[in-house]
This record gives structure tokens, sequence and C-alpha cells, in this order.
């Protein structure tokens, strides 16, 4: 998911997003300590995208805030 798609996102969806994000990142990580993913890259990629969607919410609470 790029940049641009997040920010499209309303607060809502954003929310719910980053919490299914997040499950699935503990649940990839847990595997791959168990055996070895084919990609272990991908544990990067959702890490990244979790972290993009949380400052992107974190910048439309602080613009609320300021308003």
């Amino acid at each position: 998911m790029k940049t641009a798609e997040v920010k499209d996102l309303s607060t809502k969806e954003l929310k719910e997003r980053i919490e299914d994000e997040k499950s699935m990142l503990v649940k990839m990580k847990l595997n791959h300590h168990i055996s070895p993913l084919d990609n272990p890259l991908k544990i990067r990629r959702v890490r990244r995208l979790v972290a993009t969607m949380v400052t992107e919410l974190h910048s439309r609470e602080l613009k609320e805030k300021n308003k």
C-alpha cells in the first residue's frame, strides 16, 4: 500500500487497518520463528506499512487538535 492510498483512507478505516496489520505482523513473526518464511522481507514491509499508517493517524489527530 502506497502512502497516497493510506492518506485516502478515512480515519475509522485507518484505525481498523492498523489493528489488522499489527495482528498479521505478530502472526508472521511467530510463524517465522517456528519455520522460516519464504520471503522474510514481508515482515519488514508490514512493519513499515504499520508505521506509515500510525504516522498518518497521528498527523490527523494533531490537525484536529490544532483546529
